[in-house]
């Protein structure tokens, strides 16, 4: 279960750092979240004059937030093969490099008010921001079937700690009115001096996990060749599909509530990053306690269809609250069966896979999850033009899909390894 000749108490401290590195990766998310649409549709302060049209605005914000997994697209398969070839450790110190790297550049591009400067920041944290799928190998490398739910709960309470602090810091550091040296840049000073630290207690730290070096080949291109052998694995094609329609979802739902919460509620980003706080709470929760608790009574395959169909309705349900209070009823619903499916759903991709090949089918799982990350900005950009309600809603129904797909193929097929887990 543990790293061979590492002790078990040495063991849990060295995981320390790939746990922070994980509560950065989505503080960073969590950090952009309530500053990106201000910084887009604030005619005063924000990245483009008052001349620009709300369509078009969507549009380019809708591209910009694509460039991030566009660029991990290409570089989760890269860095998850890398990971196998010369260990996590290494790979995971180059990641946090390219995250610093990336925080600095989009907080000149801000100041500078520089599209390509913003542009270039995002593509760079995107392409070595593949540190997920080496988190979780690293997870993966020393849980066993019985304790990878748990773990991966470990880890999902970290990103839902991240998702708590992120969009909070992001909404108060960016907030001028609070104190006026802060302002739109702020937050990024801050998550690259805190991405330092984690470089450091990796190196100091983190003890290599990886039991056996693998050669798996790999190119700039790797993420093509994942997606097309992606569904030639027959034990895993169908999870990787549903994978892909979970995370295409939620992602239409994720990346522009906050234009939604702007336009409907007229939030500013600190009630907004305020807001998203506290759906991070409710995430915590869940994968932190709930999600550990019923991993040890129920299998994640009974878990997931339960959690999926229940997001479907709650993602739906969201359209109609018309004051901004009611949504506070109905984001922890939303939360919570999130928080559920995550950590069973990569469990199950795990499980499913060759346990000496863990950074490789990870590092699809990335590929996959980047597409299905990647496209949802830019279809939510002219749905927004359009409606606020339509990314919400065609995020309920990609959901539901995802659903009818899982309960059928694994209720309607004799898929013995499936049937064990």
């Amino acid at each position: 279960m543990y790293t061979v000749g590492v002790p078990k108490s040495s063991t849990k401290t060295s995981l320390i750092p790939i746990y922070l590195a994980a509560f950065l990766d989505m503080l960073g998310i969590g950090i952009v979240i309530p500053i990106l649409a201000p910084l887009f549709l604030d005619p005063v302060n924000g990245a483009f004059p008052a001349s620009y049209s709300f369509h078009e605005k969507s549009i380019i914000l809708g591209i910009l937030l694509a460039a991030y997994p566009f660029a991990q697209f290409f570089g989760a398969p890269i860095l998850g093969a890398l990971s196998d070839r010369y260990g996590r450790k290494k790979v995971l110190i180059i990641s946090l490099l390219g995250t610093m790297v990336g925080y600095l550049l989009f907080a000149s591009g801000i100041i500078y008010k520089n599209l390509l400067i913003l542009f270039i920041g995002r593509l760079i944290d995107g392409f070595t921001g593949g540190n997920v799928s080496t988190i979780n190998s690293v997870i993966a490398d020393v849980s066993d079937e019985k304790s990878k739910p748990k773990n991966f709960g470990f880890v999902g309470m970290m990103f839902g700690l991240g998702f708590i602090l992120g969009p909070f810091i992001g909404g108060v550091l960016s907030d001028s009115k609070i104190f006026p040296w802060l302002g739109y840049s702020v937050p990024f000073w801050f998550c690259a001096l805190l991405t330092l630290v984690n470089i450091i207690l990796v190196v100091l730290l983190f003890k290599e996990s990886l039991r056996e070096k693998l050669h798996t080949p790999f190119n700039l291109f790797t993420g093509f060749v994942n997606i097309n052998r992606a569904f030639k694995f027959k034990n895993l094609r169908t999870m990787f599909l549903v994978m892909f329609l979970l995370t295409f979802g939620f992602n239409l739902f994720t990346q522009f509530f906050s234009v939604f919460l702007i336009r409907k509620f007229s939030l500013n980003q600190s009630e907004i990053g305020f807001l998203f706080a506290y759906i991070g709470i409710w995430v915590a929760i869940t994968q932190g306690g709930i999600t550990r608790f019923i991993s040890k009574k129920i299998k994640p395959t009974k878990i997931l269809p339960i959690a999926v169909l229940c997001l479907a309705v709650s993602l739906f349900v969201l359209i109609f609250p018309s004051r901004r209070f009611d949504l506070y009823f109905v984001l922890p619903m939303i939360a919570l069966f999130q928080g559920l499916i995550q950590p069973n759903a990569i469990s199950i991709v795990s499980n499913l896979g060759d346990s000496k090949s863990q950074g490789e089918i990870m590092g699809i799982n990335e590929s996959i999850r980047a597409v299905a990350v990647m496209v949802p900005p830019v279809v939510d950009g002219f749905l927004t033009s359009l409606d606020v309600s339509y990314p919400i809603i065609a995020a309920s129904v990609f959901t539901l899909l995802a659903w009818v797909i899982f309960v059928y193929f694994f209720n309607t097929h004799k898929y013995e390894k499936f049937n064990e887990l």
